[in-house]
């Protein structure tokens, strides 16, 4: 025990150092473009079941399914971003089933389409569910994503495909995605099949970004994940990796996943780290509220005399459940009559019809959010602060 708290009081100290970076000089007439990135999209069989009661209603969306009222709360944020990175957390299957909830999930594709109608331009796809239908789940995804016009990282068809960088121009800067992540317990890739997911490994997220920097890349963009789920601090592992990874790499932003649950985001040498920003929409059979609540990370990239000056905002997210009821039940007044992702700020700014208890949580959500958000010393020195719109 005692070496461990060691650990991570040196750990700590240190990242508390490399908060003191000099900020970089503008570079007067400098290119600049802003990123938006949340958490872990994790579909659960009752966000299915919200997809097709919403897809009655509207007469959209493809067999039976339109998540786009699920989604539909976040599209003002996302899509105001010059570039929006999603986390698909799963393998997607054929749009009309069999689909699959934990631990081996095979979730709808339609989802990818509204992932695409609010705003999102590309995806990681690392994580440790990504085989849990082994190859066929991968090349399924992937497909699916490139029919909606998805960009992806982090998995892969062929050993060709691996070795490809995702670059993107954005405001006329080559933008680089990496993707990696630990592997799952259950189903690990095959050794002949090793090319097909990223694991989590600093050196290989180095070769990844030489790769990238020789190609072209402005600027490289890393979504990792990591940790431990349902905890709302960062591991000591995720600390230390987010160390080397800062001292090691020339990597420009760090977007952290899989714990469920918003983690700090924090400067460490000079560098946004968010370790994790929960999750983006997910129904997990035992809702905590903590796993309800998210972050959506904002980050305006201006170009410096060398490298790039970074600002960080982010903007609270809350997906409302519905309560429990009896067959016939009718919901108590003011009550969530369906899941929807909701925007915080925007429901506190205009409360109009929402009663007390709705508005208290999500009063909560902003309040515990920018908490975790914050536990690392990220307002004051590091400016890390809420979005506003009219920014």
């Amino acid at each position: 025990m005692g070496r461990t708290v060691t650990i991570l009081a040196a750990v700590s100290l240190t990242a508390a150092c490399g908060s003191e970076v000099a900020e970089p000089q503008a570079k007067p007439g400098g290119r600049s473009f802003t990123v938006a990135a949340a958490g872990d999209i994790l579909i659960h069989p009752e966000l299915v079941e919200q997809a097709a009661k919403d897809a009655e209603r509207t007469g959209k969306g493809e067999a039976g399914l339109d998540f786009g009222p699920l989604l539909a709360g976040v599209k003002p944020v996302i899509s105001k971003a010059d570039l929006a990175i999603c986390h698909m957390e799963t393998p997607v299957g054929k749009p009309e089933g069999p689909f699959e909830g934990y631990p081996e999930f095979l979730v709808p594709p339609q989802i990818l389409t509204a992932v695409k109608d609010v705003g999102y331009d590309t995806c990681s796809t690392a994580s440790n569910h990504t085989y849990d239908h082994g190859m066929k789940g991968v090349r399924n995804t992937l497909e699916a994503m490139d029919e909606v016009g998805l960009g992806h990282t982090g998995s892969a068809r062929t050993p060709e495909e691996a070795k490809k960088i995702n670059i993107r121009d954005v405001n006329g800067v080559k933008v680089a995605h990496l993707s990696y992540s630990w592997e799952s317990f259950l189903n690990p890739t095959p050794e002949n099949r090793s090319w097909a997911f990223n694991r989590s490994s600093t050196e290989e997220i180095k070769a990844a970004e030489s790769r990238a920097r020789q190609q072209g890349a402005d600027v490289v963009i890393l979504s990792v994940h990591w940790g431990l789920e349902h905890y709302n601090e960062p591991s000591v592992p995720q600390l230390e990796m987010a160390q080397r990874i800062t001292e090691e790499t020339g990597v420009d932003l760090v977007i952290g996943h899989h714990a469920h649950v918003v983690q700090p985001i924090q400067k460490v040498n000079g560098t946004w780290i968010a370790y994790s920003l929960g999750n983006q929409v997910a129904r997990h059979s035992s809702p905590t509220g903590l796993t309800e609540e998210g972050a959506i990370g904002w980050f305006e990239f201006r170009e410096a005399a060398e490298g790039w000056d970074v600002t960080a905002r982010y903007r609270t997210t809350l997906v409302d459940i519905p309560p429990e009821t009896e067959a016939g039940e009718e919901l108590p007044d003011g009550a969530v009559e369906d899941h929807r992702l909701v925007d915080v700020q925007d429901r506190l700014d205009h409360p109009d019809g929402l009663s007390d208890e709705r508005l208290a949580r999500y009063r909560l959500a902003a309040d515990r959010t920018r908490g975790f958000l914050y536990n690392r010393g990220a307002p004051g020195g590091d400016g890390l602060e809420p979005l506003t719109l009219g920014e």
